[in-house]
């Protein structure tokens, strides 16, 4: 993926090295294309069945508790990782604003918080345990860096851009918020009476981000030419990686998929790819029909 000839998001805070109170992570409902991953590793850790866990991880739940974050200061200029994720985030920004300006509409881009082990987030406490998530409350992407070494060793989905589909996934999260659908499957998952609804809705609000992350790899290529040969694959292959069977399989060798909260590795690729080969918004409707 080629970034070094491209400018660096301001919007990015980095705590990494800071404290900051800790809470229980759920509070207000806080989105993340890990927490299946790391949640299902500290099932097995632990001994406890990942099912149980993972079932129903991002329902909302409460109201939280909203208390100040810790200090911030900018990426160093020698930190090549901080730095990349500064450029995918700026990338991210240039995409969707002239996509919502095309539609007469502005883009309020979210700021994507760098941290490591635990911070305070408008959603309650966020660690490293949890993967990277976005939390609508205060609009901010919570993200530990060393999620990604956990992709590449554990999971097995290296390269850069499949780092930056993670981030692209997050911040379709926040498109999803800021055009009013996230509010409404948020409510709508808090109506109903079942864990398998909930889960449901879940799982077509996370498809519905990873169609986001592909119109958004679309239109970044369309622009600045940023792909490069593997970088496609890189990203099918995370998007895969991470699939709700996939890791159930691994972990207890069966699959309950009225437990899944992400998708499948065939509908995550599939809905990725269906924004990838389109570019368009109105494709990544998963909220009718079959999946």
């Amino acid at each position: 993926m080629r970034l070094d000839d491209f400018r660096a998001s301001s919007n990015v805070e980095d705590r990494r090295g800071g404290g900051g109170g800790f809470q229980m992570p759920g509070g207000r409902g806080g989105l993340g294309i890990g927490t299946i991953i790391i949640v299902g590793l500290v099932g097995w850790a632990l001994g406890i069945n990942p099912v149980m866990l993972l079932s129903g991880i991002e329902a909302i739940q409460g109201t939280g508790t909203q208390t100040s974050a810790p200090q911030s200061h900018p990426v160093p200029v020698n930190d090549p990782e901080g730095k990349f994720v500064s450029r995918v985030l700026a990338q991210t920004e240039d995409v969707w604003t002239k996509l919502f300006r095309d539609q007469g509409k502005d883009y309020v881009a979210p700021t994507l918080v760098l941290f490591s082990g635990r911070t305070q987030s408008g959603c309650g406490g966020a660690e490293a345990a949890m993967g990277p998530f976005y939390c609508p409350v205060d609009q901010k992407i919570y993200l530990d860096l060393s999620f990604f070494n956990d992709m590449k060793t554990r999971f097995k989905a290296p390269g850069d851009f499949a780092a930056a589909y993670v981030i692209a996934h997050e911040v379709g999260h926040h498109v999803q918020n800021v055009i009013g659908i996230l509010p409404k499957l948020q409510a709508a998952q808090r109506s109903v009476t079942t864990k398998r609804e909930a889960n449901g809705i879940s799982v077509r609000t996370e498809l519905m981000a990873d169609c986001l992350a592909g119109v958004w790899a679309y239109h970044a290529n369309e622009m600045f030419r940023t792909l490069e040969p593997g970088d496609v694959e890189e990203a099918l292959n995370a998007a895969s990686a991470i699939g709700d069977d996939r890791l159930q399989r691994q972990s207890q060798g069966t699959v309950v998929p009225d437990s899944f909260t992400h998708g499948s590795s065939q509908n995550r690729v599939k809905w990725f790819t269906k924004g990838l080969k389109t570019g368009d918004m109105k494709q990544c409707n998963t909220l009718q029909g079959s999946l």
